[in-house]
């Protein structure tokens, strides 16, 4: 798809080259059927989205969609530059808000369709239980090591772990030692490593990685409630979008997603 707006190598760009797509045609009613579905969801959610799309393909007998998993305010920013996405899943309500405002998603098919929580990850071998409450000091657990978070000003899972550290006290203490990644396994990637004695993840991406242990996990109270909407986006005219995201509402793609540890939302966003 031709996007005319000056855009130089930037999101958009970056876009294209990491879902392997280039310029092409825009799709009329004929060849809707047979344009790939692009998914663009939350790094956190990779290991039970892909499960529950082989049953997508497996049940519809339509081909695979491809999806590009990154952190959410990266995928809304590329949405609102023109890439090419037909379903967004966002880790946070905040940014698929954010789309929503700009009129870039369609209203009537937004969900809230799943929860997680997040949780404080060491190395598994160096793992100790630390209890998360009022008053809770990482100081001394991290000594001269970094504390390892996604982005706390953009990412949700950042924005998630900062807000409950404020709330327990303890960001004052830890917050010139936290290594800030782009995205939540990012940041699970710097603990599994070894490269971070501790980090804040969703208890998703812990399970997800042998390497890790969760160490405490954060009270659903000291932050904001963690709330995965999904949406069709405006512009798409692929016929498999509506149908992708029924699938992830069935009965059928709720094992995938429960494997992970994700809590069963599936409520029509408020006023959608």
């Amino acid at each position: 798809m031709r996007i005319t707006r000056r855009l130089g190598l930037s999101l958009f760009g970056a876009a294209l080259l990491g879902l392997g797509l280039g310029p092409a045609p825009i799709a009329g009613p004929a060849q809707a059927q047979d344009k790939e579905l692009v998914i663009f969801a939350a790094a956190s959610l990779k290991n039970a989205l892909d499960e529950a799309s082989a049953g997508f393909v497996t049940q519809t007998g339509r081909p695979a969609p491809k999806i590009s998993y990154a952190a959410s305010n990266t995928l809304a920013k590329q949405i609102e530059a023109g890439a090419p996405a037909d379903v967004f899943v966002s880790a946070d309500l905040d940014w698929m808000d954010y789309l929503a405002q700009k009129n870039l998603i369609r209203p009537e098919t937004r969900v809230n369709l799943l929860g997680n929580r997040i949780v404080l990850v060491a190395p598994k071998n160096e793992a100790k239980p630390i209890a998360i409450e009022p008053g809770l000091d990482l100081v001394a657990a991290l000594g001269a090591g970094k504390l390892a978070m996604g982005n706390i000003d953009a990412v949700p899972a950042g924005k998630y772990g900062k807000a409950a550290l404020e709330k327990l006290g303890a960001w004052d203490g830890v917050k010139n030692q936290v290594a800030q990644a782009d995205n939540v396994r990012g940041a699970l990637l710097l603990v599994s490593r070894g490269e971070a004695p501790l980090g804040i993840v969703y208890q998703t991406d812990a399970a997800s990685d042998p390497n890790v242990t969760i160490v405490g996990t954060f009270p659903e109270d000291s932050h904001p409630p963690i709330i995965y909407p999904i949406a069709v986006t405006k512009d798409s005219i692929n016929p498999d979008a509506a149908g992708f995201v029924a699938h992830l509402r069935s009965s059928g793609a709720k094992p995938a997603f429960e494997k992970q540890g994700f809590t069963i939302l599936n409520k029509p966003a408020p006023n959608s």
